[in-house]
Formats: structure tokens, sequence, C-alpha cells
């Protein structure tokens, strides 16, 4: 099966299953999907994720996280798509939800949150916003 977006698959499946009230979910596995994972986990989004061999093919195993009865990621956008890229330089990076969430963002020096890409002077493609 060919995926043209597959940043927009792993976010997908973590919003149904987040609406579906699952546990865990589990997806395929590559480097920029275990990044942008670690830095949900790093900011407290979800519980933890492991990789596994499942089929003789590698994949992630996320265990998702709730509050209070409710999914703590209230929001998970893809912002640069493979038809349209978004760029931003350091001095243009958002500020989501006036700090509250995150951008995670690709650049020279890896993937990382806004904030930490406004810190280190970088700017780099927007990868998604969660809230």
């Amino acid at each position: 099966m060919c995926m043209t977006d597959p940043i927009a698959d792993m976010l997908t499946r973590i919003r149904n299953a987040q609406a579906a009230e699952k546990k865990e979910v589990k997806i395929p596995s590559s480097k920029l999907k275990k990044a942008i994972l670690k830095i949900l986990k790093d900011e407290g989004y979800i519980e933890s994720y492991q990789e596994i061999v499942s089929d003789g093919k590698l994949s992630v195993d996320i265990c998702l996280k709730y509050f209070n009865g409710g999914p703590v990621i209230s929001s998970l956008t893809r912002i640069s798509k493979p038809g349209l890229r978004r760029y931003s330089s350091r001095n243009n990076l958002p500020k989501v939800m006036h700090g509250l969430g995150i951008a995670i963002v690709s650049t020279s020096k890896g993937v990382m949150t806004e904030r930490s890409a406004r810190a280190g002077g970088v700017g780099g493609e927007l990868l998604c916003i969660v809230a």
C-alpha cells in the first residue's frame, strides 16, 4: 500500500484512537515518527511508546494519555503537507494557544518544538501543531 503522507496517517491514527478511547495504538515505524513521538512524550501528551516487531515489520506501539476521562491531546493538526510544504523562519514560528500547545518543527538540527527552535535560532518545516 502506498502512503503519500505517513505523518498525517500517524496523527489521524492517534486522533481516531483517542476518539474511541483506546489505550494503545499501533503505527508503522520510521525515524521521523519516532522523533515526533519522543517530543509528544517529553511534553506530556502521550504516556509512552515502544518499537516492536510484528509480522516481520517494525512498528511503534503508542500508549495514549487521558486526564479526567478525556484525552490530553485536544487538537492534533498537520501543517506542512506533501502538496504544500510550510516553512517558517525562527522569527515567524507560531505560538500555539499562547504557549499552551506546541508546534513540532523539522530543522537542520533535528525535530524539535517551536520553543526549542526559537531558542536555538533556527527555523524549519512546520510539521504539526499539538494542543
